[in-house]
């Protein structure tokens, strides 16, 4: 069974997605306690904290999360939510495509750590070629749309035109470089990019035209901003109300705004006390209400996609276990075959080679058009994802081979 616990933006914003991550975490280890996981993936991003896990275990479990805000889902409704997060579908900027690549980057841990089986490997391959069909038939992701994007639109609509304006990017990871991408089309008069790992800033800010700068000359280019985003993978804040007051001597700019795409938070909600206009990701929602408008025809389409994908991998998936389960259960026929023959033979007394061939040969024939008949009715109920009656031949086959 596939289980997925998650907090997403769907439920919480930016401020109780950072608290309930550390509930969630909490119920993960609850959950290993109480079962045995044999796979688990896990996934971060800017907008979402979630598990995905496997186990054998079929049993009722106790999962009841006293947090209003944890989602808990179980087997198909797990890998449905999965195909439409890899589909672009449970963003919050329905159709953006860095959601495929951060499923692909957790799976890659997930691998490395030893934590990703086949049973999740499998699911997780097929989701990820499931977002990659979505976008090859919809216009899904028509007009390379992103959280980073959304951030400049929603510059755009308190500044105006961004021609002329200074700006800082904080963070040359993947948001910063989307951020900075979605920035080079606006005729900035300069564009600053500020990263711990100064190599990372230097070959963004050369795709950009700008200038790299020292994470700890941070300061120096704040003086002159118009725009500062931040996208940093920093655990903590990095900047506040006291490094503000330092920066502007407490004469705060007019006309500033921040940005802030991390997750979690890169700048405390208390540099609002000074006049500093900030956003966050929970700033965006308005721009991903008229994006997903946008694209609803495109939705519906994909989620006939979906659908269809996932009776295809449910198809596969039983087949697999009734094969193995056949393979089984054709060998305990052999072994009763041999068995019986044995006996047969044992009581006929005079029974020469030849006789003992024929005999072989008729009780093979026999057995082969008994398993052929059988093998054929449970591949079709299989095929027809009649999944109680494929566990009830596996605990039928169990029950017998004790």
């Amino acid at each position: 069974m596939i289980i997925n616990i998650r907090v997403d933006h769907t439920l919480a914003d930016i401020e109780t997605m950072e608290k309930v991550s550390k509930d969630l975490k909490e119920l993960f280890s609850t959950l290993k306690e109480q079962i045995d996981v044999k796979e688990y993936i896990e996934i971060n991003t800017c907008n979402r904290y979630e598990y995905f896990l496997y186990t054998d275990d079929y049993n009722e479990l106790d999962l009841d999360c006293e947090n209003k805000y944890v989602i808990i889902q179980y087997s198909d409704e797990a890998v449905l939510h999965l195909f439409r997060m890899t589909s672009g579908l449970e963003s919050m900027i329905i159709g953006e495509d860095q959601i495929l690549g951060q499923v692909k980057d957790a799976k890659r841990k997930s691998e490395r750590e030893g934590h990703c089986g086949k049973k999740l490997d499998a699911v997780f391959t097929k989701a990820i070629h499931v977002g990659q069909v979505v976008r090859n038939k919809t216009k899904i992701n028509q007009g390379s749309i992103s959280i980073g994007s959304a951030a400049v639109d929603l510059a755009e609509e308190h500044l105006g035109d961004l021609q002329d304006k200074h700006v800082l990017v904080i963070g040359a990871g993947k948001m910063g470089t989307l951020v900075a991408k979605a920035l080079a089309e606006k005729n900035l008069k300069a564009i600053f990019v500020a990263n711990r790992t100064y190599y990372k800033a230097i070959k963004l800010a050369e795709e950009l035209d700008g200038e790299a700068i020292l994470f700890d000359n941070l300061e120096e280019k704040l003086l002159n901003a118009d725009l500062v985003i931040s996208s940093t993978g920093a655990p903590h804040p990095i900047i506040n109300k006291e490094r503000l007051l330092r920066v502007f001597d407490e004469e705060i700019p007019d006309k500033m705004i921040f940005i802030d795409i991390a997750n979690p938070r890169d700048i405390e909600d208390d540099v609002k006390e000074i006049g500093i206009d900030l956003f966050n990701i929970d700033d965006l929602r308005g721009i991903a209400e008229k994006n997903k408008k946008l694209r609803e025809r495109e939705v519906i389409e994909a989620e006939k996609i979906i659908e269809s994908e996932f009776d295809l991998l449910k198809e596969s998936f039983n087949l697999i276990e009734i094969n193995s389960m056949l393979g089984s259960l054709r060998e305990s026929m052999e072994e009763i075959r041999q068995r019986e023959s044995q006996k047969g033979i044992v009581k006929l007394n005079s029974v020469d080679a030849k006789d003992i061939k024929v005999i072989d040969k008729m009780t093979q024939s026999i057995v082969n058009k008994i398993f052929y008949d059988i093998s054929e009715n449970i591949r079709q109920t299989a095929k027809n994802n009649e999944e109680d009656f494929v566990k009830i031949c596996e605990m039928i086959l169990k029950r017998e081979q004790a």
